[in-house]
Formats: structure tokens, C-alpha cells, sequence
């Protein structure tokens, strides 16, 4: 008989693939990275407990391409500054990527908050345009133009946090403890030009990263940037305290259940 793909693979096959992914040359993007300050009180209420907020309250977004060799990749994200037990990184709330092959491992081994959407980083000359969207709505765009190459800075480690859970069956709760995980990326950036512009948020009820208002624009970027990536559990989560933020994950219809934003008519 055939071999038959869907089978079990030998113990021998499994230690191959799994060899092979950890030796994975270096993947190089090219990307925009819009930071600023919002509303402090808007940034601490879309962070689960434990994260806390910073200092600071950052939000980042990040669009770039990605040169993978015969499969280019659009891959974004838009986070917020955390602290847990003493360490700083970010809180991705959103992370549309191009292509399916992209986001299910990054959800399943991780706990990204990745969906299935559109990436743009355009650049003609010294004008640059970059942008999220998802259902149509470019929820996040940023624009501008280079006015002049930046010092290339070290080696770098960066953190992000993320909640890897399963919702239960029943539709109540989660089949098992939820648990923190922190990713560690070491980023390499062989490129970096700083970018006169703006950053642009527009309505989405799917992605409403229009809460997080740009209060004071910090800086945007353009750069060639490569990192490997670690994640570790860090804590087990109360089920009962994460239950409010869940529908960060998903396209939740019952959304236009919930209040309007304060102030709205």
C-alpha cells in the first residue's frame, strides 16, 4: 500500500521536522513601525490581568512584508505596552496576517491573536503608505514620507505576552486552565529610515483599535529587520478573570451588544 500522508509519522520523521524548523535561516522583512501615546486609561482597560500597564501608554503598530522564499507574506500587529512581574514588552490585540499557513501555528503553539486579513507597505520614492485591514476597513494606516536613514541599533531582545486558551465546548468558559505565555524575539535590523506622517484609525467594530487614540505620535519607522523567536508558559490564569477579554480573539458578532464608546451621541 501507498503511503498514506495523513497516517502517523515514525519517531524518526518527527525528530527530522522538528530539527529542521529550529535551523531556519534568517527571514528578512520589510516593514513600518508606527508608535504613540493614547489614553492611559484606554490602554489599561484591554489588558487581562496579570498584565498591569506601563509608564508609558504606548501603542504600537507594526506592517511589514515578508521575504519568505517563494511564499511572501504579509504580516501586521497592533499591541500595547505591558508589565508582568517586573517585565516590560508589549500586548498584540489584533495580528492580521496574509495567509492561513501563518496564523494557525502562531494561535495554537502561542496563543497570537492572529486573523486572516490584508497587509500593505507600499513605497514610491520617498513617500511610504502602509496599512491593517480587515471586512474591507483599513483600520490602521500610516503614511508619510523618508526623511533620512537612522543609526543601526544593536541586536535587540523584545517580549510580547499572550493567553493561549481553548474555549469550552458547552460555550461556558474554557476547557482548561488558560495559561500566559511569553514570547522572546532577538531582532536584527541591517536597514532603518525615520518617516515624516501620521498615523490614521477608522472605525471597525471587528477590530476596534480606534479606542486607542494617537495622543501624541512618538515616531515611525521603515526597516529591514529579521528576529528568531522563544516562547515560555509564565503563569496559569484565572479562568473567571480572563473570561471578560476573550472576544479580543474573535470576529464576535454579539459585539453590537456591548455600550457605545463614552461620549458617543
Amino acid at each position: 500500500m501507498a503511503r498514506v500522508r495523513y497516517g502517523p509519522r515514525t519517531e524518526a520523521e518527527i525528530e527530522a521536522a522538528r530539527t529542521k524548523s529550529s535551523k531556519l535561516p534568517d527571514i528578512w522583512s520589510t516593514g513600518v513601525v508606527a508608535v504613540w501615546e493614547s489614553d492611559p486609561d484606554a490602554v489599561a482597560a484591554v489588558l487581562p490581568p496579570p498584565l498591569k500597564p506601563t509608564g508609558r501608554p504606548l501603542v504600537r503598530a507594526n506592517i511589514s512584508k515578508v521575504d519568505l522564499p517563494g511564499y511572501p507574506l504579509g504580516a501586521g500587529s497592533v499591541a500595547v505596552a505591558a508589565e508582568y512581574n517586573g517585565r516590560e514588552g508589549w500586548y498584540p490585540l489584533v495580528m492580521p496576517m496574509t495567509h492561513e499557513r501563518a496564523l494557525i501555528g502562531g494561535r495554537e503553539v502561542f496563543g497570537e491573536p492572529k486573523k486572516l486579513g490584508e497587509v500593505t507597505v507600499e513605497r514610491d520614492g520617498l513617500t511610504v503608505r502602509a496599512a491593517l485591514a480587515r471586512h474591507g476597513i483599513a483600520f490602521v494606516e500610516v503614511r508619510g514620507a523618508v526623511s533620512g536613514p537612522l543609526p543601526l541599533p544593536e541586536p535587540v531582545e523584545k517580549v510580547d505576552f499572550y493567553f493561549k486558551f481553548l474555549p469550552a465546548v458547552d460555550g461556558r468558559g474554557f476547557d482548561a486552565d488558560p495559561v500566559l505565555v511569553q514570547c522572546t524575539r532577538h531582532e536584527k535590523v541591517r536597514k532603518l529610515e525615520q518617516i515624516t506622517g501620521d498615523v490614521v484609525l477608522r472605525e471597525s467594530m471587528y477590530d476596534p483599535v480606534a479606542d486607542l487614540p494617537v495622543r501624541r505620535l512618538v515616531e515611525i519607522t521603515l526597516g529591514e529587520k529579521t528576529s528568531d523567536q522563544s516562547g515560555k508558559v509564565v503563569d496559569r490564569v484565572s479562568a473567571q478573570a480572563l473570561l471578560p477579554y476573550i472576544h479580543q480573539r474573535y470576529d464576535d458578532p454579539q459585539q453590537i451588544l456591548d455600550g457605545p464608546p463614552e461620549g458617543s451621541a
